[in-house]
């Protein structure tokens, strides 16, 4: 499921090597706690710290027997501390080793999120300023609307990344909990002052109430998060996509030299990369769903949301950071055609322009109603003629309409399209 060049440092995050190496940090800490609070002697953890190893193999050796896959890793760690390892995993349950290293994956995982995040902002920022006066079409429903520029369109999104790296923020400050209560989570058979120390040593904090487990709606808004970033994700690609198509080509992606869009066509330059961020999004969505159903768990726990998750996490953060790495790849990159904006621009004849022709026949005293009617049935003569009638020449030649020739030239204007588009991006940038 997942692309094969998604970024080994993401990988490794969810490599079983790495989970147990966090299993063993937790350990530890625990350890070394215990000695601060004068539980164990002092010069344990060090040697604990010396001594400890695992391999994996190992471990999944000892799985097969024990079919407990925390109890085979203590088992595994214990083989090389002998006497020591007594001092291990003491007043624990499972579930503390489990969440507390889960809750640290998850936070390394939106680490690299995070900078990907910032490496498609940056790109989007470099373009939102390179065409922050390109005029071009806006468009609703599809429909030719009003003039834009592309640097406002792009700024749109770059709002939205901006949003979305906010987010992401405050989804790891919450995922980022310690969980050491011991079974059922009342601290029966250890310190809660272990727990806080452990957390501060991890960079975590204490779970206020963890029954055991983490509670799950704090990952099912993580997951949350990452899925309105899909969203974002999809917005934008898609948006490449339809100013790609033949008709508009207004942008489009890079297309390298050698590629091939097609066995069959060789004039083909296919959208092929926001296509495929298309389709990654929902894959990135899909995780949602599970996530919030994992919330609901029997009593103080069950482990129905642990086969979840172990699918849901390293698939759904490899593929948004996966995402989000191609599309910074492919907004750098973008290749914009602003001659071909302003054809499309101009494609209706002037229509584009009917607001501006309504407000002047406004203010010069005619009603909404009144000045909309007139206005309207010129604009349909020419948009049924497909653009090719004069929209500017029909006001013109109508006297019930009563517009000068400088009203003319004011309603059929581009700059009070472009004259805000400055304060616009700036204050999207400054997000």
């Amino acid at each position: 499921m997942i692309p094969r060049f998604t970024r080994p440092d993401m990988t490794a995050i969810w490599e079983t090597e790495n989970k147990f190496r966090l299993w063993l940090d937790i350990e530890i800490a625990v350890c070394e706690a215990q000695a601060e609070l004068g539980l164990i002697p002092a010069e344990v953890p060090a040697e604990i710290r010396r001594r400890a190893t695992f391999t994996v193999a190992r471990v999944d050796a000892i799985e097969v027997e024990v079919r407990h896959d925390v109890i085979a890793f203590l088992t595994c760690v214990n083989e090389s501390l002998d006497d020591l390892g007594r001092y291990v995993h003491v007043g624990l349950t499972s579930s503390d080793i489990i969440d507390t290293g889960f809750a640290l994956q998850l936070t390394q995982a939106a680490d690299i999120m995070d900078a990907s995040l910032d490496r498609l902002l940056a790109a989007l920022k470099k373009q939102v300023n390179a065409h922050r006066h390109t005029l071009c079409i806006g468009r609703s429903h599809g429909i030719h609307a009003e003039p834009t520029t592309f640097g406002v369109k792009l700024a749109g999104h770059y709002a939205a990344f901006a949003r979305a790296k906010k987010r992401l923020a405050a989804a790891r400050a919450d995922i980022a909990t310690c969980a050491l209560s011991g079974a059922v989570g009342t601290f029966a058979a250890t310190d809660p002052r272990i727990e806080e120390i452990v957390a501060a040593k991890l960079g975590l904090v204490p779970e206020p109430v963890s029954t055991q487990i983490i509670p799950r709606d704090r990952h099912a808004m993580f997951f949350a998060v990452l899925a309105v970033i899909g969203s974002s994700i999809e917005n934008l690609a898609t948006e490449i996509r339809h100013l790609q198509r033949s008709e508009l080509r207004e942008a489009e992606e890079f297309f390298h030299a050698g590629q091939k869009g097609s066995s069959a066509m060789p004039h083909k330059r296919n959208p092929i990369l926001t296509e495929n961020m298309t389709g990654l999004a929902r894959l990135i969505r899909a995780s949602l769903t599970p996530a919030l159903e994992n919330v609901t768990l029997w009593h103080e726990r069950d482990i129905s949301h642990s086969s979840v998750e172990r699918v849901i996490a390293p698939d759904c953060t490899q593929l948004t950071d996966f995402a989000l790495d191609r599309l910074a790849g492919v907004v750098d990159k973008l290749i914009v055609y602003p001659d071909r904006m302003r054809e499309n621009l101009d494609a209706l004849g002037g229509l584009i322009f009917s607001q501006a022709a309504l407000l002047a026949l406004t203010a010069k005293g005619k009603s909404r109603e009144d000045a909309y009617r007139l206005v309207q049935r010129h604009a349909m003569d020419v948009w049924e003629k497909r653009g090719e009638g004069d929209f500017r020449a029909r006001l013109a030649a109508d006297t019930a309409a009563g517009l000068t020739p400088a009203d003319l030239d004011a309603i059929f204007d581009t700059s009070r399209y472009t004259k805000h588009a400055d304060f616009i991006i700036d204050r999207a940038l400054a997000a």
